[in-house]
């Protein structure tokens, strides 16, 4: 009787956990902050890249090549936000994360360019090359940057 007794206590106990994990996954998709929230560290590493942008402008304006191909390799090589904000940013893309995926890889593609035209010494090929990686950040960031603040922030200003 007591094997009986234990099973069926055994047999309640596992119908729960189906539940719990479909609450878990549901309170996943869930906007992850208010507006008065810390902010993911994406913005930060998008900062980080816009001031790397800033910096290859004056190494080209002063023609300081050196300058311009470190600050290229460093928006090539930008850090990848922690694994958990990431699959959040990734469940929030959803079925446009190859499209997200993609555009991420044209910029670092375009910043290794850049960087590789930077060695050249020739002005004009790093303008060319800059022109081409200003222009996958702005698509990027026409396509994704006002969803993503509205998700994370509760604002439809992306330029916070």
């Amino acid at each position: 009787m007591q094997s009986s007794s234990n099973a069926m206590t055994r047999s309640r106990r596992w119908r729960f956990v189906p539940w719990a994990w479909l609450i878990a996954l549901a309170c996943a998709g869930l906007p992850i902050a208010s507006p008065a929230a810390e902010p993911l560290a994406l913005r930060g590493i998008m900062k980080e890249m816009g001031r790397g942008m800033q910096a290859v402008v004056d190494g080209t304006s002063r023609e300081d090549y050196a300058a311009v191909e470190k600050a290229a390799l460093a928006i090539a090589g930008h850090p990848q936000p922690p694994l958990g904000e990431k699959l959040r940013v990734m469940a929030f893309v959803g079925a446009d994360a190859p499209r997200y995926k993609a555009m991420d890889g044209e910029t670092h593609d375009n910043a290794m360019a850049l960087a590789g035209a930077s060695k050249s010494g020739n002005g004009k090929e790093v303008i060319a090359a800059f022109h081409k990686l200003q222009s996958s950040c702005l698509a990027c960031h026409q396509a994704f940057r006002k969803p993503f603040v509205e998700q994370f922030y509760g604002k439809a200003d992306g330029r916070r």
